[in-house]
């Protein structure tokens, strides 16, 4: 079983992180930061369609305050997803701001909706803690998925990642008759060889979302980190591996009734052959965003330690014991592909 013993603390961006937001324009000026969103005056709980505490809590601000702050957010979002374009956002407005007063960064969630339609969007503003960036950066790069996050500052504002919540799909969706249960074992087993190739932990199933798409024959999973605050800070191996964590049992023993050993060692070779293809097609910015990593502190010296050593065993080879840092031991964790 995975355990986190202790609550991971904030890092800053260092100057070498900021030089590379700027060099692959992620870094960019925003209208509002998230130091002035917390001007809110009163909350109140947010319960879903079941009423259930979703542990958000709405929040409002003084009538002389929302209008600008309101505008400022959709100016956001139109950076986020237009290029700053507000022309195509005057059909939009701000419905609600959330505050997750759980977490470790304490996010806002803007919901964003269109007037015509009533469709909507969620974003979110954030601190800007290092490890998260780095994940989000490295989940573009080596997942399968593309981000779309803009920092400024100390402030972080991310795209939302659409998919079932992992532990609300186990709860209520796992048992349908039309669920393809062999799918999505694979999909787990490639998941978790993508989490442990690049060092993000804590993924448990409140911290993923499952991306159901129906094909004409058939249903396609995706697995999607959606909690990046664990890239690259633990020490203990089993943090970086889903299978280890109690809370993903159903899919766990999805894959002991479904998977053979053989199939699982396809399946993972098959997800280090693509991590590898990406590695090649975007060998310039991972190199410099591991050269970031290594200039950078991101954990503390007996969880470098511990995970180097892990790692070591793991792979039967001495040069984790060489690394410094994070960002190192990651490095040596690519090279293994």
């Amino acid at each position: 079983m995975a355990l986190i013993s202790k609550k991971k603390k904030i890092f800053p961006i260092s100057s070498g992180l900021r030089e590379y937001l700027v060099g692959y324009s992620r870094e960019v000026d925003i209208p509002i930061h998230y130091h002035e969103l917390l001007r809110y005056t009163s909350s109140i709980a947010l319960y879903d369609s079941k009423d259930q505490d979703t542990l958000w809590e709405t929040v409002f601000y003084d009538q002389s305050d929302r209008e600008e702050i309101h505008l400022n957010v959709k100016k956001i979002y139109a950076l986020l997803k237009a290029g700053g374009d507000m022309s195509v956002m005057q059909h939009l407005y701000i419905d609600r701001i959330d505050l997750c007063v759980y977490g470790n960064t304490q996010p806002f969630r803007v919901r964003i909706v269109n007037r015509i339609n009533d469709n909507f969007d969620y974003f979110y503003i954030k601190n800007a803690d290092a490890s998260r960036v780095y994940g989000l950066e490295l989940e573009h790069l080596l997942s399968p998925n593309r981000i779309s996050y803009l920092v400024h500052q100390n402030t972080l504002i991310e795209e939302h990642i659409a998919g079932i919540p992992g532990d609300k799909f186990m709860k209520e969706h796992m048992d349908l008759h039309h669920t393809n249960a062999i799918r999505l074992a694979k999909e787990f087993v490639k998941f978790n060889e993508r989490c442990f190739v690049r060092l993000l932990g804590d993924m448990h199933s409140s911290n993923f979302v499952i991306d159901v798409t129906p094909d004409f024959e058939e249903t396609h999973y995706r697995i999607r980190s959606i909690d990046f605050d664990q890239q690259s800070y633990e020490g203990k191996k089993s943090i970086y591996l889903p299978q280890y964590f109690k809370e993903n049992n159903k899919l766990i023993e999805l894959g002991m009734k479904y998977i053979t050993p053989e199939s699982m060692r396809q399946y993972q070779k098959e997800e280090r052959t693509l991590i590898a293809n990406r590695l090649k097609s975007a060998k310039v910015t991972i190199k410099n965003i591991l050269n970031a990593m290594e200039g950078d502190v991101l954990s503390i010296p007996e969880n470098i330690e511990s995970l180097k050593n892990d790692l070591a065993k793991h792979y039967r080879t001495d040069d984790f014991l060489r690394a410094k840092n994070m960002g190192q031991i990651l490095r040596m964790s690519l090279n293994q592909l």
